[in-house]
């Protein structure tokens, strides 16, 4: 791919900050409505919490998790950063690919049931199982963005070295 143009470069990096902006806010509800949850003794505050939860979380994290990582690769590809020429560049590619996999095969297919534990909740039932195992990724995501943005800002580590990448 060719260097991106000045005003090709800027549209990309404006769309990977807001897109990373929006997925941390949307992380930051997550991790309310998750410790809401946990803290609260009032079963329809659970019950609610849990329920909002079910409503907003996946998709919506998962598609802007996406736009970060895509436009972060037409960045990384377009700019002399490159992909994997730089140590903070690729610890912020591997951190978006893990993450991106995580929402989808470890949070998606968990997050109907926490939904469907506040539903039983607000109906008065008694629901099986735990949303405390949602603490985790109200926990790691949240780290892992902070991590993304302050190697953006500070761009440790240097280049990375050709022998450090060779298969050998």
């Amino acid at each position: 791919m060719t260097r991106l143009s000045t005003r090709a470069r800027k549209a990309y990096l404006l769309a990977h900050i807001v897109s990373a902006g929006l997925w941390f806010g949307i992380d930051a509800a997550f991790g309310i409505l998750i410790c809401t949850a946990l803290l609260s003794g009032d079963p329809a505050v659970v019950a609610t919490s849990l329920r909002a939860v079910g409503l907003f979380v996946v998709w919506p994290m998962l598609t802007t998790a996406v736009l970060t990582l895509a436009t972060g690769v037409v960045l990384g590809l377009g700019s002399r950063y490159g992909l994997v020429r730089y140590w903070w560049v690729a610890v912020k590619l591997a951190a978006n690919v893990l993450m991106v996999l995580l929402i989808f095969f470890s949070l998606r297919p968990g997050i109907d049931d926490v939904a469907e534990f506040g539903r039983q909740l607000a109906a008065g039932g008694t629901p099986e199982g735990d949303p405390g195992g949602l603490l985790p990724p109200v926990v790691v995501a949240p780290s892992l963005l902070l991590l993304s943005n302050v190697l953006s800002v500070f761009k440790p580590w240097g280049r990375v070295r050709r022998e450090a990448v060779s298969v050998r």
